[in-house]
């Protein structure tokens, strides 16, 4: 058993060595869910402290036709975390062995990435299912798409009619369809006031689609859990962040060069990300554009991918184009298989 001053030791040393990037890997698509599926549930980091929550999501999981079933240590507590590393990923190893899951849920919180070293990536690839989450799943969707070329999924439990509506489409019904903000305009507006879209550089871009929660993909730069970025469409989003950090962690991204190989940029929602720092500051829009629009590529921000209640289901690794004009992400592909 590896423990935590091995762990960080050994992060170090990984950090300081040569970067070995596995080479591509096929594509592969996991199996659609269906009505009656069995569906398990993991906590990779944070303990799940009340159970009302987890009850939520249970009940929405169900409301669909599905089955839930909790990892054997879901509520297991070890400071923060729920549980140790090697028990937290041992559900995740688990649910993947076992035939009769058919897809995962990760919630979040902070623990994720620290789980990376302890999967089963063979076997992982030899039993490809539904993987979904985001915030701080990030690392395991993005860490196990490019470990093992399994698409995975960007995306919240289906605990509102918007966000059940997407998560169908994508996970069950296997749709390649066009990702669009609502429009509505209230009975109080004369023009639409929510949900709008920000065009930071006009045209359309298309490429496989890769990203999620910004603060999760710094975390684990420099290792080999992070794609190879070339021709891909960038999303990112966070949740109370000061702008000074957003711009610190979008300056990391551009010294590591991913902004000299992507083919396009979504930026989601920020929520809860004010100027911070006691002192001034850009806006969150200059800042942005400040990093991405002398690249020339197409780029918007806006998009329904966030920490927002109603949410877009993003299958990574999937050939996608963005009209950065419209605001719009088309899935080329379905995900499932």
């Amino acid at each position: 058993m590896i423990n935590r001053r091995e762990f960080i030791s050994a992060v170090g040393a990984a950090s300081l060595a040569p970067i070995k990037v596995d080479a591509a890997l096929p594509l592969i698509k996991p199996p659609r869910v269906q009505p009656g599926d069995r569906v398990g549930l993991v906590s990779p980091a944070t303990a799940a402290f009340e159970t009302e929550p987890t009850r939520i999501w249970v009940d929405a999981l169900e409301s669909l036709g599905l089955n839930v079933i909790l990892g054997d240590n879901y509520y297991a507590q070890h400071g923060y975390f729920a549980g140790e590393d090697e028990a937290r990923a041992s559900d995740i190893n688990a649910f993947f062995a076992e035939p009769s899951v058919r897809m995962i849920f990760a919630r979040g919180g902070w623990g994720s990435p620290r789980l990376l070293p302890l999967l089963d990536y063979d076997m992982i690839r030899q039993n490809p299912k539904v993987l979904l989450g985001y915030s701080d799943a990030t690392a395991l969707i993005t860490g196990i798409h490019v470990k093992t070329g399994l698409v995975t999924f960007h995306g919240p439990s289906p605990l509102n009619v918007f966000s059940a509506k997407h998560f169908r489409r994508v996970v069950m019904n296997g749709e390649a369809y066009l990702l669009e903000n609502p429009r509505s305009i209230t009975s109080n507006t004369l023009v639409q006031t929510e949900n709008r879209i920000q065009t930071i550089t006009s045209g359309k871009a298309s490429g496989r689609i890769l990203g999620g929660n910004l603060s999760l993909l710094t975390a684990v730069m420099g290792s080999d859990y992070l794609p190879e970025w070339d021709d891909s469409i960038l999303f990112i989003e966070d949740v109370d962040e000061a702008i000074y950090r957003v711009d610190r962690m979008m300056t990391e991204l551009a010294l590591a060069g991913v902004f000299d190989k992507i083919r396009g940029f979504v930026f989601g929602r920020c929520t809860e990300c004010g100027p911070g720092g006691g002192f001034g500051s850009l806006t969150m829009e200059k800042m942005i554009a400040e990093h991405i629009k002398p690249r020339g590529i197409p780029a918007f921000s806006g998009t329904m991918i966030g920490h927002i209640e109603e949410q877009f289901t993003i299958p990574l690794g999937i050939e996608v184009e963005i009209d950065a004009d419209a605001g719009t992400i088309e899935l080329l592909e379905n995900g499932v298989s």
